[in-house]
């Protein structure tokens, strides 16, 4: 047992791309990351626009949520079309605490926007929209659809070689980014996991949506995905403890 309960920083999402008049910060898909990281042992921390090197100090890991698109200038292309929904603020903002994570070695679990930016952060490029570039769907969240890990990957030794996720994205990561390895992807090729493969940096990214496949929202098509962050606090805990 451990000594203290790991902090989570958890990015925010955004409402200022056209969903009210008064914009605000809060946590993307209603509570489902805090509650999927409160009932793995965590405690969530949430991030609004400020103080990024006090949170990477503070913090014991980050997650990066979903929310509104990647602007796409973050990796050298301009505005494919109109499916393309960004928050300049937020991107550079999260940006900036990314890499003070990183800079700081500290563990990151990445999810849906939150797995391309990083990639991005790491030099990687994105489709900005799956239908238009490469004829594939993947932004209906009731769909669940055939993920297939790598063998050696955490993913692929929790819940085996084939297993159903959610698919609720209309963006993908194209070009890798630097010290990521691919380690699942769906039927069509799209990328949909990756690890780091640096020892020291602790990097769990999905392009699914694992917060919404546990406890009340899990259903039967997929594995549970609250053992997946039970996992990822207890390797937060442990290194935590061993740099005390």
């Amino acid at each position: 047992m451990f000594d203290k309960k790991p902090l989570i920083a958890i990015s925010c999402t955004t409402n200022v791309a056209g969903l009210t008049d008064t914009p605000s910060r809060a946590v993307h898909n209603s509570m489902s990351y805090s509650n999927a990281v409160a009932a793995a042992g965590g405690i969530p921390v949430l991030c609004p626009e400020c103080c990024v090197q006090e949170y990477a100090s503070m913090c014991d890991a980050l997650l990066l949520s979903g929310g509104q698109d990647v602007d796409p200038t973050w990796y050298g292309e301009e505005v494919l079309n109109d499916s393309v929904v960004i928050d300049l603020a937020r991107d550079a903002y999260e940006m900036e605490l990314c890499r003070a994570f990183l800079a700081a070695k500290k563990p990151i679990m990445a999810i849906c926007r939150g797995f391309q930016l990083l990639n991005v952060v790491q030099g990687g490029t994105l489709y900005q929209d799956l239908l238009a570039q490469m004829g594939f769907i993947h932004s209906n969240a009731e769909i669940r659809h055939p993920f297939y890990a790598e063998e050696g990957s955490v993913l692929h030794r929790m819940y085996g070689e084939v297993f159903r996720v959610n698919s609720t994205h209309h963006q993908a990561v194209r070009n890798l980014g630097r010290n990521l390895r691919i380690t699942g992807r769906s039927i069509e090729g799209i990328v949909e996991s990756y690890e780091s493969t640096d020892p020291d940096q602790l990097i769990w990214g999905t392009q699914f949506h694992p917060e919404r496949l546990t406890g009340a929202q899990w259903d039967e098509r997929t594995p549970d995905f609250a053992d997946y962050f039970a996992a990822f606090v207890q390797q937060v805990a442990a290194r935590t403890e061993k740099v005390r």
